[in-house]
């Protein structure tokens, strides 16, 4: 069997059986957020953070609860990490560094997992299972409640009232996630994922020393850090490892993980709603996006420019030989249109177009399928903008889902898809102004300005993967990128929440002869160009200093 073919089959695989798990993982959800019983266990949780799951919450009290249990789990994974020498089961690494603990407190609450450390040489059990994996979970849970409460806003009319945070939250912990990573960890350790709290230990004789290597909960972690779109790695190769991913058929369960619960979200949504067909336009738009560069990474990967490659099958460079070109291509493509970071394939090695795509992905708001809940509100705003945008062709006031997209709605959509894209332009000018930034880029040119751009993409993202090639730990990286992620996570969801209070106030429109029919293949078509139009127009200018200028010069 060719390489090719061999990734062709790999995808539809894939495609099979996320097609599987859509109607009952999707309707499950449904039932779920629009459940008013709560389970014994939940109410215990409830009674211990002292909140009332019952009580409706407008947009400025949902936004409270959302900030307000980030912030306290910045502050506990701060302090975790700078306590960590004096903590049982440290493995004898010391504390962290003051600006990489903020680094990394705030990336893992903010879903991001953006990693600037060497993962088995710095964080013990405790840090690792107390700390990185349960903001794994929480963090998720934090980004699917916001969704929901988006879509409340659509389905409710003359009221403020968005649900309950602590409610949703709640739940998607308990009832979706933890579920999920149990299944997904005994899958894992089935097919050889680590699953210990052993130490460091020495492993074989090589020329000029042994070599160490440690323990730790890997299969767990590395089952939540994909199911909740997270990323971050008990090792530093990440999914490259093959502790963390020993297979092809980990690869292939592992980028299932990830585009899981987002694609079966757009069925929530639909359910919610009261129109099946709606989710399936949202679903059709994620899914056209996410073959489309999945199609266009393979033949990127797979195209030969030389002997070398011909003897190949690909460029192999940075890539892991148990996957290949197809499996390395499928999954890089996955990581980066969602919000995810894990990697099994570095990005930096990729041809100068493949980098390009990975960035692209990114660069479209983590929106096809993107993140646990982050990339279903995404495709919601870029839907209200894509039905304004018809509205001024036809000269009508645009309306989605029976809620009429005014002035102050457009306003707040607009400012959602401004936020990231001013992040990663200005501090990536900044970065590449300034001197001292520079000493961190280990490649000169095209590919040296791409590795600042794709730290600072994946970063204001939420995404996590980095280029490889660039010293990102550092006091300027760690700090910038670390601010890059807290504004990049929750401004957005400043617009978001207000925008469902919007929504959620208004009376409901009754459709007529002129109304845009939103679940038809038409509708589709208009948001997926509105998508790629308004990221070009946006990113084309650095996109063509990077990955096209190394491109096209290769």
């Amino acid at each position: 069997m060719g390489p090719v073919l061999a990734g062709v089959l790999q995808l539809l695989a894939l495609t099979g059986a996320l097609a599987l798990a859509y109607v009952p993982l999707g309707t499950y959800m449904a039932r779920v957020y629009s459940s008013d019983k709560h389970w014994h266990v939940e109410k215990w949780i409830y009674k211990v953070i002292g909140a009332n799951p019952d009580t409706e919450m407008r947009w400025p009290a949902y936004l409270r609860g959302v900030l307000a249990f980030s912030a306290v789990g910045v502050l506990f994974l701060y302090l975790m990490q700078r306590i960590q020498g004096v903590l049982p089961g440290s493995l004898g690494f010391s504390s962290i560094d003051p600006d990489q603990a903020f680094n990394t407190a705030v990336s893992f609450v903010t879903n991001t997992n953006w990693q600037s450390y060497y993962g088995e040489q710095a964080m013990g059990h405790v840090v690792q299972t107390a700390g990185l994996a349960v903001q794994n979970f929480v963090s998720a849970a934090v980004g699917i409640a916001v969704a929901v409460a988006l879509v409340r806003g659509f389905a409710r009319s003359r009221t403020g009232e968005l649900g309950n945070f602590w409610a949703d939250l709640v739940r998607g912990v308990v009832r979706v996630l933890v579920p999920g990573a149990f299944v997904a960890a005994i899958v894992l350790v089935a097919c050889g994922v680590l699953q210990n709290f052993s130490g460091i230990h020495e492993v074989g004789q090589f020329t000029g020393g042994s070599q160490q290597w440690n323990g730790g909960a890997v299969a767990s972690q590395e089952a939540i850090k994909e199911l909740g779109t997270n990323g971050g790695g008990y090792f530093n190769a990440n999914s490259a490892h093959p502790f963390e991913n020993p297979t092809p058929f980990t690869n292939l369960f592992e980028i299932f993980l990830i585009l899981v619960i987002p694609f079966a979200l757009t069925r929530t949504f639909g359910i919610m709603v009261g129109s099946v067909k709606q989710g399936y336009a949202i679903l059709a738009t994620m899914a056209t996006i996410w073959i489309g560069f999945t199609a266009l990474m393979m033949w990127t990967e797979f195209a030969h420019h030389g002997p070398a490659f011909d003897i190949a099958g690909g460029a192999y460079e940075g890539k892991e030989v148990r996957f290949g070109v197809g499996g390395s291509s499928i999954f890089a493509t996955a990581t980066t249109l969602t919000s995810t970071g894990a990697v099994d394939s570095f990005h930096s090695s990729f041809t100068g177009l493949g980098g390009g795509i990975t960035m692209l992905g990114m660069m479209l708001g983590e929106i096809a399928p993107g993140g646990t809940g982050s990339g279903l509100y995404g495709m919601l705003i870029m839907a209200v903008i894509a039905v304004f945008i018809a509205g001024l062709m036809v000269g009508r006031t645009p309306e989605y889902l029976g809620k009429k997209i005014g002035a102050r709605e457009i306003k707040l959509a607009a400012c959602y898809i401004l936020i990231t894209p001013a992040l990663v332009l200005v501090f990536t000018a900044a970065a590449m102004a300034l001197p001292t930034p520079g000493h961190s880029m280990t490649n000169s040119g095209a590919h040296g300005f791409s590795e600042i751009l794709y730290a600072y993409t994946s970063a204001s993202n939420n995404n996590g993967s980095a280029f490889a090639g660039l010293n990102a730990d550092t006091q300027w990286f760690n700090s910038t990128l670390g601010l890059c992620m807290l504004l990049g996570r929750f401004v957005p969801m400043v617009f978001v929440l207000a925008l469902a209070g919007s929504l959620a106030g208004q009376k409901p429109v009754p459709q007529t002869a002129g109304t845009l029919r939103t679940e038809k293949p038409l509708f589709t078509g208009l948001l997926v160009g509105a998508i790629l139009i308004i990221t070009g127009l946006t990113y084309f200018p650095a996109l063509a200093l990077g990955p096209l200028a190394e491109g096209l010069a290769s």
